[in-house]
């Protein structure tokens, strides 16, 4: 179920490789086109910060699905926040889906986010503005209608820092941002 073999590999190389990878949402009957730039790694049970941390429960089990699924949860009891999973099955690895630019379907972005700008740059503001939700907890991004599509630009450069929003290996700079594009 791997949309591209990569994804079974360690979680850092993923999560960068990620960047610039595509979100084509096709929600509602409308089109949403995502670019990531943005991104956070867990590494599941070895990582305090990790929903997995302490093992498989009705909450995280996505995240020890096959790489390429979908990993969706609400933050703070107000957010939804999307990842995308990787590595071995069956053991829990994702990437937290911080930020992204919205390249296609701004109009619908900014009707659902209710604004005209900082359309998805968040992890909340991004599912928002894809119309993601719960029901696509364990999704294949293969498939319609959220898919991940290969990237159109590459990065040439991110930096990495720390992960933000956590309380535990605050220290792990398993954050992933784009700096510069390719040509």
């Amino acid at each position: 179920m791997t949309p591209v073999p990569w994804l079974a590999g360690d979680i850092l190389d993923v999560a960068a490789a990620l960047l610039g990878w595509r979100l084509v949402g096709d929600l509602d009957g409308e089109r949403v086109v995502a670019e990531i730039v943005e991104v956070e790694a867990y590494a599941g049970e070895t990582d305090p910060a990790s929903h997995a941390y302490r093992g498989r429960t009705p909450r995280n089990g996505s995240m020890f699905g096959p790489p390429g699924t979908l990993y969706v949860y609400r933050s703070y009891g107000i957010h939804w926040c999307m990842n995308v999973v990787a590595g071995e099955t069956g053991v829990a690895r994702a990437v937290l889906l911080r930020g992204a630019e919205i390249v296609e379907g701004v109009d619908i972005a900014a009707r659902r986010r209710g604004r005209d700008d900082h359309l998805a740059d968040g992890p909340g503001k991004l599912t928002q503005a894809l119309g993601v939700s719960d029901a696509m907890d364990g999704h294949d991004l293969r498939r319609a209608p959220l898919r991940l599509v290969e990237p159109r630009r590459r990065a040439k450069s991110f930096v990495t820092g720390p992960r933000i929003g956590i309380s535990k290996a605050t220290d792990r700079p398993w954050r992933f941002v784009v700096d510069d594009w390719a040509d």
